[in-house]
Order: structure tokens, then C-alpha cells, then sequence
């Protein structure tokens, strides 16, 4: 393979047969190394444990086996078996559809040492024994596994329904006389999830439809067709064909993310012999190469490509930095009556961050500032990271630091006028939006202003108005503002205009979802503790740079980058440089504006761990640029699926989405007609006018069908996602 490369590009590799003296033309330069798996290789398997949870319990699943490999950033990740008859099988999260552990077997291959990672790491070097193992056996652990795993992300999670054993057994390959690209649709095709009933079946067959009329340009009767006969046999059940027939007229009509033909502008591969099972190779099966959106920074192999809806919320290994912000968090979180540790998460962030304002930086000059948003539910311990806070500043004498809101944009000025670095800990946030949005007067658009410039003059000097009296207007020296907010989901995506998503001010943001509200406790003591309060204090004591005895001009720290670090925050820059290209190309100026600031992010996230882990001697290593890469790439694109979602151009277009959402929220998208419009509290007529738009549009199935009693009529939503 390519040198630091993970995917095979040779024409048929999987039958390539290397003898000695072929080996110096193949390896006549720097390359990598991998195996070929299964049958070729007397089946010899790997089980690649692509995510944290279960690298930490595969000792409890998996059978013992002496040949273990990995790299440094998913060490022990690829366990290696001899499984006669082992049939490759991926383990998905049924949410977020990453990768979780995969069988990799005949067809498939691993990448070994001395080969090279893409990150630069080195892959270790195969040497132990394989363990020989029943194929029954290790496809069994393998599952448990991965159950475990959904199980500690998302609980208990239902039964997959049986499937029909007189269903259609479907060859991806036997079409009448196909064309190349039917090859490759189908070929694509068969990576995606059948539709399940009641587990979001009218999103997958949607997205089905799109790729094939969309992403492929295949006429909507022949894609119908292709629907018919290769997709809908493994449906549960399986659709009628004016259900799908609808589904295909909604993909050719309805506006798409991505510009038309998408797939077929993608660089090709040649796809495998039919007769091997190719299943391990998702982008060898789909017929294309990993486009420059994909992003591989998480610690698992698998790629997750960019453009694939909604993430999900964030996953509890990603609401974690080791230090101080995690002292912070478990004081919080034992103090709650309803511990969340979203919230404690951004409360402990904010807290740091204000505690390293105008005192650290990294080396391009990026500084602490955040505006930070925890979006939750009432009674949900909103306000136990807040006075955790509170009590922390006050106990090393920094009170007069905090604030509460806003109530002008000039008071925000003369607040920072007096304390330089301040943290503003503001709660239904989402008021202050609304307020902005819909103000009629200049006081509010003068505090969104003052936010804005605010945040980018953190390593530069803001100047504050000429005051009456005085002889010349001041300026604050490197204003370090921190805001935590909170706010309820729902009301504070709706508070945000097109405008407000585009100026700069969302961009600016980092959004936490933190809806599941945690078990009841007792409330326990939220004042800090000995060690909380030493670091604390250090930081208050810690003033780099020179005064008076009045002003304080600080020279900030420089915590330094590892040559590694340095190197993942590059390739960090790059992918988010790929994605601004791709929202440019489409024309979407929230997704530009949005992706324009998220490099930075990932560094101000990268040297708020690095300060947390170590407050004396702060380094930014691969641990610090890895977290905050993960971190921001899952929330840029969670911020931009909600904000798709919620935002609205006009009143009516509100409404709409409204509507939309509480159908997402239904059981199987589905509300009857009197439900809904008690619901949205709306007229009659204008709430017809709303659902004609919505069918229409595509958005929305409308259902009638006779009962036993009055005939139900109801609405469903198409694209549940």
C-alpha cells in the first residue's frame, strides 16, 4: 500500500501472490504493509476494536490470544485468531453508525509494522502466535462485545425484528445487462442499513432513493426499479411500491447538501471480483476513494465521512479532560441532585478557560476565550456547574469576576473595562437571542457587536468608547471574556436567525447537548476542595508580563506544541479547510462561516487540556491535539444538523419547522390529525395551509386509512433524520 496509507490501490490486490523476487519491484520505495485475511491466509482473522470502550473491555470478551498489534493512539486494538470459516461481520453504533468492532476475515485486510499511520504513528509489528480458535466462537465474543458496548452508550437496546426466511436473497451483481454506474450504485447501495420498521425506516429508504437519482443520476423509473428489486427484499417490512415510488419523487425534487451526481465526480477504484466477499472494504465496495471530507481523528480505523446527518449527541469519553477540569467535574456531579455531566463538563471547561485567560497561549497566538452553550432541560442541574464556579472564585478572591447578563453592550464594555477577564455564567441564554433577533432598537444589536468583537480581540486590545469627562477613549488589553450559558434545546436553536448563524456569533459558539437528565442523589457540599482551591489560587496568583499598580498588560505564557501535536492540529486545519471548500461549493454560508472558526477551536480545546492536565509545565501533545480534534469535528457537525433543523427563514418556515419536529418526535413519525394540531396551536385554516405545504414539499406522507371505528387520519414524517 502507499506509504502511510490504510486502503490497498492495486488492481485486484486480493489476489495478488507475491514471490521473493517479485517482493524488491513492489517494495521499491516506502510503503506500507497489510495482511491478507481469511481463507488466502489459512484463516487467519482479526477482531479491530475501533473504539475506547471496547479496547478497555475486550479482556472480558474475547478469547486469550498472544499476537496482539496496535499504534500508539489505539494501542492492543487488532486481536489476531486462526478461525476456520470465518465470515467477516461489522458491528456498528446504531446511533451514530461508527464503527465499534469488526471481524475482519477472507477478503479483507489489516495493516501491520513497520508500516506507518496516516497520523505518523507506527503500527506495531505482528509477532505472537494467533490463538486458534471455532469461528462460532469468535463470531459470538465478538457480538457480545459490541453489545456491551451500545449497551454502556445508550442502555439496553431492543430486539432486531426476524427477519422473513422466504425473503428475496439479493445478488448485488446479477443485473440485466447494467451499466457501470448501476454497477457502482448498486455496489453502494448494498453498504447502506435496510429500512426496520419503527428504528428510523423511512430515513434509510430515503437516503437509499437519494443516492441513486441524486448522487448517481439514474433515472427515477430505473432507480425505482433497482429500489424494487435489490433494496426493499431486505426491508421489514417491505415497502409498497407507491411508498417507495414516493420516497424516489421527493429524492429527485426535494433540495440536497450535496450537489448533483456527487458519487459519480468521486475518484474511482476498480471494484472487487464478485466472488469475494468484500464486505470488510466499505470503500472498496461503494467504488470510490476516501474523498478529502473524511476525517480519521478518532482512535478508530474506520473513516466516518462528514456529510452523514446527524452525530448524535457527544459520547461520554469526549466529556472528559484529565486535571483540573476533571476535579472540577466530579465536584460538581457529586454536589447536583441530578448529576449531567454535559453541564459539568461545560461549567469546568468555562471555569478553566477564565482561569487561563490573558495568562497562556498556544504558539499561533490562540487564547482561552470560549463562549460556551449547555443546552437542557428544566430541572436538569443547570445551576450546580455555576455555583460550583461561583464558590471557587470566591474562595481565591477573584468574585468580582463573575457576571451574571448582559444588559447593554456598553455595560459589557465596562465590565472589562474594570476586570480584563471576566466569566459570565447566563442562564435561558436563549432570551438574550430572542431578544436580539427581534429587537427593534440598536441596544441589543450593540451587545451582539460587542460579543463579537469581544471574542476576536482576545489576543489584540478592544477599544472602549470616549466616556464623558474623560480626555481620550480607553482600550482593554487582551480582553479575555468567557461566557457559560445554558439554555432549553428547543428554544434556543428556535432564538437563532439565518442572520445570527451567518454573522458570527453561532460560529463562535460551542454547543453541548445535555438533555438525559441524570438519577436523583442527595445534594452533597459544592464548595471546592484543597486541591481544586491550590490550582485555583495558583492561577489567580499567576500574572506573566508587566503593570502598574493600577492596569495589568499581560505577556501570556507560550505553552508549546509536540512535534506530534503539531502535526494532527495541521491535519486537523486541512480537514476543516476541505469542508469550508465543500459548503463554498454548495453555496452554504452557515457551513462556511461555521467551519471557518472550527480549526481554531480545535487549538483553544488543545491548550485548555494541556493547562488543565499540567497548570505548571503545560504541554500540548498528540493526547490534548487528538481529544480536541475528535471533540470539535463530532460538535461542528451536531451544531450544523440542529441548526438545519430549527432555524427559520420567516414565521411560516418556523412553524413548518416546528411541526417537522414534533412528528421527528412521535413514535415512528407518526401523529394523528387532531394530536398535531392541538399541538402546534394553530387555526384550522392556517394549519392546513402549514401540512399542504410540508406534502408538498415532500417533508410529510399524509395517512388515511379505514379503522374499526372513525377512519384514522394522520401524518407521517419521510426524512426522519
Amino acid at each position: 500500500m502507499p506509504f502511510k496509507r490504510k486502503r490497498p490501490v492495486l488492481k485486484e490486490w486480493e489476489q495478488l501472490r507475491l514471490t521473493d523476487t517479485e517482493l524488491p519491484g513492489y517494495f521499491d520505495q516506502p510503503a506500507n504493509i497489510g495482511l491478507i485475511l481469511g481463507e488466502p491466509s489459512g484463516w487467519l482473522v482479526d477482531v479491530d476494536l475501533d473504539c475506547a470502550e471496547a479496547r478497555a473491555l475486550a479482556a472480558d470478551y474475547l478469547p486469550p490470544t498472544p499476537a496482539r498489534t496496535g499504534r500508539p493512539g489505539a494501542p492492543a486494538s487488532h486481536w489476531w485468531y486462526i478461525a476456520d470459516g470465518a465470515k467477516t461481520v461489522q458491528h456498528r453504533d446504531p446511533v451514530t453508525k461508527q464503527m465499534i468492532v469488526e471481524l475482519r476475515s477472507t477478503g479483507g485486510q489489516t495493516v501491520v509494522g513497520p508500516s506507518i499511520h496516516p497520523t505518523g504513528q507506527p503500527y506495531d509489528v505482528l509477532t505472537g502466535e494467533p490463538a486458534v480458535v471455532s469461528a462460532a466462537m469468535i463470531t459470538t465474543c465478538v457480538e457480545g462485545l459490541a453489545k456491551r458496548v451500545i449497551e454502556l452508550r445508550h442502555g439496553e437496546q431492543p430486539a432486531p425484528p426476524v427477519r422473513n426466511p422466504n425473503a428475496l436473497a439479493v445478488d448485488r451483481y446479477r443485473v440485466d445487462s447494467p451499466t457501470d454506474v448501476e454497477r457502482r450504485a448498486l455496489a453502494y447501495l448494498d453498504t447502506l442499513p435496510p429500512a426496520i420498521s419503527g428504528n428510523g425506516g423511512h430515513a434509510a429508504t430515503y437516503t437509499a432513493a437519494t443516492v441513486l437519482v441524486h448522487g448517481f443520476e439514474i433515472e427515477p423509473e430505473r432507480a425505482l426499479d433497482l429500489l424494487v428489486q435489490y433494496y426493499n427484499p431486505r426491508c421489514e417490512p417491505p415497502w409498497t411500491e407507491k411508498e417507495l415510488r414516493h420516497k424516489v419523487t421527493s429524492a429527485a425534487t426535494k433540495p440536497h447538501q450535496q450537489p448533483r451526481g456527487w458519487l459519480l465526480n468521486q475518484e474511482r477504484v476498480p471494484l472487487a471480483d464478485p466472488g469475494v466477499d468484500i464486505s470488510a472494504l466499505v470503500s472498496q465496495a461503494t467504488g470510490f476513494t476516501t474523498p478529502a471530507s473524511i476525517v480519521a481523528f478518532q482512535d478508530c480505523d474506520e473513516p466516518i465521512e462528514s456529510s452523514a446527518g446527524d452525530p448524535g449527541p457527544l459520547p461520554d469519553e469526549l466529556l472528559r479532560i484529565p486535571g483540573f477540569v476533571s476535579e472540577v467535574m466530579d465536584l460538581s456531579l457529586g454536589a447536583a441532585p441530578y448529576p449531567n455531566v454535559p453541564l459539568a463538563f461545560c461549567g469546568a471547561v468555562a471555569l478553566q478557560a477564565f482561569l487561563g485567560g490573558r495568562k497562556v497561549r498556544d504558539p499561533a497566538d490562540n487564547r482561552t476565550n470560549l463562549y460556551l452553550i449547555g443546552l437542557a432541560y428544566a430541572s436538569s442541574g443547570k445551576e450546580f456547574p455555576r455555583k460550583v464556579n461561583a464558590a471557587t472564585l470566591h474562595a481565591v478572591g477573584l468574585t468580582k469576576s463573575l457576571g451574571e447578563s448582559f444588559a447593554s453592550g456598553e455595560g459589557l464594555q465596562d465590565s472589562l473595562n474594570d476586570n480584563p477577564c471576566m466569566l459570565f455564567q447566563t442562564d435561558e441564554i436563549d432570551g438574550l437571542l430572542q431578544s436580539i433577533n427581534k429587537a427593534k432598537d440598536a441596544r441589543y444589536e450593540n451587545i451582539l457587536g460587542t460579543l463579537l468583537k469581544m471574542y476576536s480581540c482576545a489576543n489584540g486590545f478592544y477599544p472602549v468608547r470616549k466616556k464623558a469627562g474623560k480626555q481620550a477613549a480607553e482600550t482593554i488589553e487582551q480582553p479575555c471574556l468567557v461566557i457559560y450559558g445554558t439554555a432549553i434545546p428547543n428554544e434556543y436553536y428556535s432564538a437563532l436567525s439565518e442572520r445570527m448563524l451567518t454573522n458570527g456569533f453561532f460560529a463562535r459558539s460551542i454547543i453541548v447537548d445535555a438533555i438525559k437528565r441524570g438519577d436523583g442523589q442527595e445534594p452533597g457540599d459544592f464548595h471546592p476542595t484543597p486541591r481544586i482551591q491550590e490550582t485555583a489560587q495558583y492561577w489567580a496568583n499567576f500574572n506573566p508580563g508587566k503593570g502598574n499598580l493600577e492596569k495589568f498588560y499581560p505577556t501570556p505564557k507560550i505553552v508549546p506544541y509536540t512535534d506530534d501535536a503539531k502535526a494532527l492540529l495541521i491535519d486537523a486545519r486541512k480537514a476543516c479547510e476541505a469542508e469550508y471548500k465543500l459548503a463554498e461549493s454548495r453555496g452554504d454560508p452557515v457551513g462556511t462561516t461555521v467551519w471557518g472558526r472550527t480549526s481554531e477551536h480545535i487549538r483553544k480545546l488543545a491548550l485548555i487540556y494541556a493547562i488543565s492536565v499540567n497548570h505548571r509545565e503545560p504541554s500540548i501533545d498528540t493526547s490534548a491535539a487528538r481529544w480536541a480534534t475528535r471533540f470539535m469535528l463530532h460538535q461542528t457537525r451536531r451544531m450544523l444538523f440542529m441548526a438545519q433543523g430549527h432555524v427559520a427563514a420567516n414565521p411560516f418556515h418556523a412553524e413548518c419547522l416546528k411541526a417537522k419536529q414534533k412528528l421527528r418526535d412521535a413514535p415512528d413519525g407518526t401523529l394523528p390529525h387532531s394530536v398535531l394540531l392541538k399541538r402546534m396551536k394553530l387555526d384550522a385554516q392556517s394549519f392546513q395551509k402549514m401540512m399542504d405545504t410540508l406534502i408538498d414539499q415532500g417533508d410529510v406522507l399524509p395517512i388515511n386509512k379505514p379503522t374499526a371505528g372513525r377512519p384514522f387520519r394522520g401524518y407521517q414524517l419521510i426524512d426522519a433524520t
